[in-house]
């Protein structure tokens, strides 16, 4: 197991672990966090020539530091690093706007190590002396996760964006309207006109350009209202 040294700086500058491939706009970039020099060479030329864009991180601070922030793609990373070590990365990427599946790939795996891994939403946890075939295929399936995780979020926010234009009644109306109310039912418990109810349900219908409950349903459940 290596040594853990107290703080987050890497001993050696930066820019000579850095991969120099620099990732197009859209690629899904396979990032790598070890602190292993002649093994972040090794796995960077193994994932180009299986046609992988990839950055490689010769820390947690380097990655945190040094990655673009909307990068689609995946995260590579051993567990026993100097610093934050692979599950505490786990733990932070997940607490971003942008956190990437991530693929634990050590030397020194151990199973309370694998279990905290998983239930933190690990694609996987392999070691590096795994068949070449069984880490190219998690890494794809990390990359596809991604790239289903990263449309539901931009499906969510859209949502938000679209039932936040409607105003402090709307959204009310919008709420028992979802749950299958009718409008005398919608009337009584706010209290307020039939046709108040109507109207504000034909400026909703307008705003959102949704004409059905089943359809006003989906958007509530796609912006997390349920």
């Amino acid at each position: 197991m290596k040594p853990k040294r107290n703080g987050s700086a890497p001993d050696l500058p930066l820019k000579d672990h850095r991969s120099l491939t620099t990732p197009s706009a859209t690629a899904p970039v396979i990032h790598i966090v070890d602190d292993d020099a002649s093994f972040l060479r090794a796995i960077s030329r193994l994932l180009k020539a299986s046609g992988f864009v990839v950055q490689t991180f010769v820390s947690a601070a380097d990655f945190f530091s040094q990655r673009e922030q909307n990068a689609s793609g995946c995260l590579v990373v051993d567990l026993q690093m100097p610093g934050m070590d692979g599950l505490e990365v786990q733990a932070a990427l997940a607490r971003t706007n942008n956190p990437l599946p991530t693929l634990f790939l050590t030397g020194h795996g151990d199973i309370p190590s694998s279990v905290r891994a998983m239930r933190g939403g690990a694609e996987d946890f392999l070691v590096k002396t795994a068949p070449k075939a069984e880490l190219l295929d998690a890494i794809r399936r990390a990359v596809a996760r991604d790239a289903r995780e990263r449309k539901t979020r931009l499906q969510h926010h859209e949502a938000k964006e679209r039932i936040e234009t409607l105003t402090r009644r709307e959204r009310e109306v919008f709420g028992h309207v979802i749950q299958g109310r009718l409008n005398k039912q919608i009337a009584d418990d706010l209290r307020i006109a039939e046709r108040t109810v109507k109207c504000h349900r034909g400026n909703i219908t307008t705003k959102l350009g949704v004409p059905s409950v089943a359809e006003l349903t989906r958007l509530a459940h796609e912006a997390g209202m349920f």
